[in-house]
């Protein structure tokens, strides 16, 4: 896209230069509007960046997150879905709010609790396709819609919970805890990374250094980068 956009600059420079009046009308009139077609071709990749600028110790509060007992109950409730071979998606929110995913969801405002947690992903649940979003100490909502990843690189054999879990990790700084229903597996995606195959502890290990990090960064040791 930033080569197309190139080339219609170029184009026009040489339209006025060999007098093409009406195709240099016509380009002067696209990029008249060059700020706005890059706001909307890049709208994503301008989310990301204006959010890692956020992110900056210069301008945020030092986390509060990485508390050791939900960072448990998460990672017990994780593991014994995988056993039973539930699907489940938990959304662990640091400082970029995430008010949007909760707008068609179930609000609960509970505190976190492995039993909460695992009885919100059995199959007779209502809630168990979406994912769970902690905000803090508690579950402030269940059934979330997430958005999926669109990234052609990713390994085919991703199923939807993958996806949706990823993609909300490209566009924030959440940690995102995805559990296979096909594969018994867990999993943690950051910043458009992924953590596979994870045992409990760990799991609790990647947590607590995930939650406890100041600056934004991801550790890729032992990571699949995608």
């Amino acid at each position: 896209m930033v080569v197309g956009l190139t080339g219609i600059g170029v184009v026009y420079l040489v339209s006025q230069e060999v007098g093409l009046l009406t195709l240099s009308w016509i380009l002067g009139s696209v990029l008249n509007s060059i700020v706005l077609l890059v706001v909307v071709i890049f709208q994503e990749e301008i989310r990301r960046a204006l959010s890692k600028v956020g992110l900056n110790p210069l301008f945020r509060k030092m986390p509060d997150q990485g508390n050791g007992e939900i960072i448990k109950d998460v990672a017990l409730a994780a593991t014994k879905l995988a056993k039973a071979r539930h699907g489940a998606i938990i959304v662990i929110q640091r400082e970029v709010g995430l008010d949007n995913i909760v707008d068609e969801a179930v609000a609960l405002d509970a505190i976190v609790s492995r039993k909460l947690l695992y009885s919100v992903f059995l199959k007779d649940s209502p809630l168990h396709d979406g994912a769970v979003l902690i905000v803090k100490d508690r579950i402030r909502a269940a059934g979330c819609v997430l958005p999926l990843s669109y990234n052609p690189d990713l390994d085919p054999n991703l199923g939807t919970r993958h996806r949706a879990a990823l993609g909300l990790s490209e566009r924030c700084d959440a940690v995102v805890v995805v559990v296979s229903e096909e594969t018994a597996s867990v999993s943690i995606a950051r910043e458009g990374h992924l953590h596979r195959n994870l045992d409990q502890p760990q799991l609790i290990e990647q947590l607590t250094k995930l939650l406890s990090e100041t600056t934004g960064q991801v550790d890729d040791d032992g990571d699949d980068q995608l």
